[in-house]
């Protein structure tokens, strides 16, 4: 709101001051202030309600060390991350922009369907909340959504680097092609790392971007989906989903501040972006709210995120991947998630296995996710955290130099 009504005092009346909103650094500064304080200021007041309405987390005894004290907990503290997030995006992004509405649509939609499954587990007494099915299929819907619109809108667009020996014989030539509608995405740590979906269709070059939504947006689905339940997993002890998912946040948001600068993008020899920098904003008020939030779940926590929390975070980062082309990055920046997932999967299997051999189920790890069999172990939760924070910098590090390690 606040960047339409200076950019239409700057262009009609040139008020001084007025042309600091068109700055992209300028307004990211001020999205992440902006939620952090915001989340801080009124983070306590938040909790307070949720506890006067008796919002608390139930506890199973799975025989872990402190876990019956977090009973009683409030919960549902997710509404303060999308709060935090949602009021500078709507004051300062560009509502027009085809990748904030995207950005939004997934925060709403996916905090909807966590509120309504915490709402069951709290005030229905139902502890399975919302049915797996049901939020399968919300996440199925997120994914068609967002990959029909990437596929389909005629402002979701790359621009390739005109090739140097092109460059040489027109030094006067724009550095990039015109904008083009194309599924092209990045692979790490090749040379020509860039790799186009509808290669993958036994059709001739014509026709493939016609058929390419049929394996485009699956694939959509399944990075959204496999994001946000891994998210969900990872929320398991205080301070790990909103840590972990910070450090991938601010991540992301470099890969969208080179990919949708034209600067960047030549020196990195990478795809430019149009209109994807002021993703960008929406990435500042992300992790502004996620680190304000980290004030109040830090062990121990005042307040756990519950799946209002855990199923946006994880979706907007697996939808944030895929706008800026980085998808095929996920297993490395979003190793944590993918670890806790592979670490249920494989328990489940395992047991399955060998109750089907033997007769008795028998198990990997002594307890699934990953974090809780550590706990099981013998360490501290905050230990527990505290290692997989360093584990999560360094997965996005290696996933950052990436932009020239080929």
């Amino acid at each position: 709101m606040l960047y339409h009504l200076f950019d239409y005092l700057q262009n009609f009346y040139d008020i001084p001051g007025a042309g600091l909103f068109g700055f992209l650094s300028f307004r990211a500064l001020f999205a992440v202030t902006g939620s952090l304080l915001f989340v801080l200021l009124f983070g306590r007041k938040i909790i307070e309600q949720l506890r006067k309405n008796q919002v608390g987390e139930s506890i199973r005894d799975l025989g872990l060390d402190g876990q019956m004290e977090k009973a009683g907990t409030p919960t549902m503290g997710g509404i303060m991350i999308i709060l935090g997030t949602l009021l500078p995006v709507l004051l300062i992004a560009d509502l027009t922009n085809i990748y904030i509405q995207l950005l939004i649509f997934t925060t709403l939609w996916m905090g909807t369907i966590g509120w309504v499954d915490d709402y069951i587990k709290i005030f229905k007494k139902d502890k399975k909340g919302l049915k797996g099915v049901f939020k399968i299929i919300g996440q199925i819907i997120l994914g068609c959504v967002i990959g029909g619109v990437l596929y389909l809108h005629p402002e979701v667009t790359v621009r390739q680097e005109v090739p140097q020996a092109v460059q040489a014989q027109n030094p006067d030539a724009s550095l990039f092609g015109a904008e083009e509608k194309s599924l092209i995405t990045t692979i790490p740590l090749l040379k020509n790392n860039e790799f186009d979906y509808t290669a993958l269709l036994p059709t001739s070059d014509n026709e493939a971007y016609q058929w390419a939504w049929l394996l485009f947006i699956p694939i959509v689905v399944f990075i959204t989906t496999a994001v946000s339940n891994g998210a969900n997993l990872t929320d398991g002890i205080d301070g790990l989903a909103a840590g972990s998912s910070a450090i991938m946040v601010f991540s992301l948001g470099i890969f969208a501040w080179v990919s949708g600068n034209v600067i960047f993008a030549d020196y990195l020899n990478i795809m430019f972006i149009p209109r994807a920098g002021e993703i960008t904003i929406f990435v500042a008020a992300f992790l502004g709210a996620l680190i304000g939030f980290l004030w109040y779940n830090t062990y121990p926590a005042s307040v756990f995120m519950g799946d209002t929390g855990s199923l946006t975070i994880g979706a907007l980062i697996a939808v944030i991947a895929i706008i800026v082309r980085k998808e095929l990055l996920i297993p490395v920046l979003c190793g944590i998630f993918v670890i806790e997932n592979l670490s249920v999967a494989l328990q489940v299997g395992y047991f399955k296995y060998t109750r089907r051999k033997t007769g008795s189920g028998k198990r990997l790890l002594l307890m699934a996710p990953l974090h809780h069999h550590y706990q099981k172990k013998g360490f501290h939760e905050s230990k527990i955290v505290a290692r997989f924070w360093i584990m999560g910098i360094l997965l996005a590090v290696l996933s950052i130099v990436t932009l020239k390690i080929r």
